[in-house]
């Protein structure tokens, strides 16, 4: 991260998680496998090479299972706590988490507001939720099944 000038800010937090998470690489396999391969065999029918069957056959279907894996990285990415405590040193770039870990002293902690701040916390990810829960359950539930 020192080395593409990533310390100290939200990229290096962000685009490893999003990039090259493993259950994201199953889940999307899982679910492009369970898609019929008659569907690959028409569009090279009609004359598609692999990128168009990709881009107008293969990318449409799999919305779902990327609206459902958007949905984990993104509560995975807000939930992070060991990654920003070792790239963020500006208290002002700090992560949510590092921030209600800041109400917690040596030998007490803040308990009101540290449960007001939690409450706040998990409001982004309650209002992400409610709004793509669709996506999540059919993603989630076309992964595991086989044409």
């Amino acid at each position: 991260m020192k080395q593409i000038n990533w310390v100290d800010s939200h990229l290096a937090l962000i685009m490893p998680e999003a990039l090259f998470k493993a259950f994201g690489v199953f889940m999307l396999m899982q679910f492009i496998k369970g898609l019929p391969n008659e569907l690959q065999e028409a569009a090279v029918i009609d004359g598609a090479n692999p990128l168009q069957i990709y881009g107008y056959v293969i990318l449409p279907l799999t919305r779902t299972a990327l609206a459902a894996f958007g949905i984990f990285a993104f509560k995975d990415i807000w939930n992070q706590f060991m990654e920003p405590l070792i790239f963020l040193s500006t208290p002002e770039k700090y992560t949510v988490p590092l921030m209600l870990n800041m109400f917690k002293g040596l030998y007490v902690a803040d308990w009101p507001l540290m449960m007001a701040g939690t409450a706040i916390a998990v409001t982004p990810v309650l209002i992400v939720y409610l709004l793509a829960q669709r996506q999540i359950i059919e993603g989630i539930a076309m992964t595991g099944s086989k044409g």
